[in-house]
């Protein structure tokens, strides 16, 4: 079963992330900031981070950075954001973000902006295992 971790500070968007994804067998884990998402990570691996780029403790950029500086493997994230800007774009792809998603998003593109993060990220550590 993959395993995705949500953060975001609004609960509506959690439970909404948290609705989908569990009917669709995966396994969440969920946070409401950025330390809390860091501590999770400490104790527990995960296929794919979604996160909210405006929080209060960090922003999901940082929390990104921060995400994979602590795990062996590059873990994909995807950044979902309600303010939406082209500097905020252009930091996601400098530092590798999956995909940059806008509030009110289409959860079917959503959910499949997952499945290929978790599948092109399962492709290229295997191919590093040859």
């Amino acid at each position: 079963m993959k395993k995705i971790l949500i953060v975001d500070d609004e609960l509506l968007i959690r439970d909404l992330l948290y609705d989908h994804f569990s009917s669709h067998n995966y396994e969440i884990s969920m946070a409401e900031t950025g330390q809390k998402a860091l501590d999770i990570l400490s104790t527990n691996k995960v296929d794919c981070i979604l996160t909210d780029l405006k929080m209060p403790d960090m922003d999901g950029l940082e929390l990104i950075k921060k995400a994979r500086e602590q795990s062996e493997k590059k873990v994909p994230a995807i950044l979902i954001t309600g303010f939406p800007s082209i500097e905020s774009a252009v930091d996601a792809l400098r530092n590798r973000v999956h995909d940059y998603v806008v509030k009110p998003f289409n959860i079917k593109r959503l959910h499949d902006s997952v499945e290929k993060a978790i599948a092109e990220t399962s492709e290229n550590e295997s191919t590093w295992e040859k």
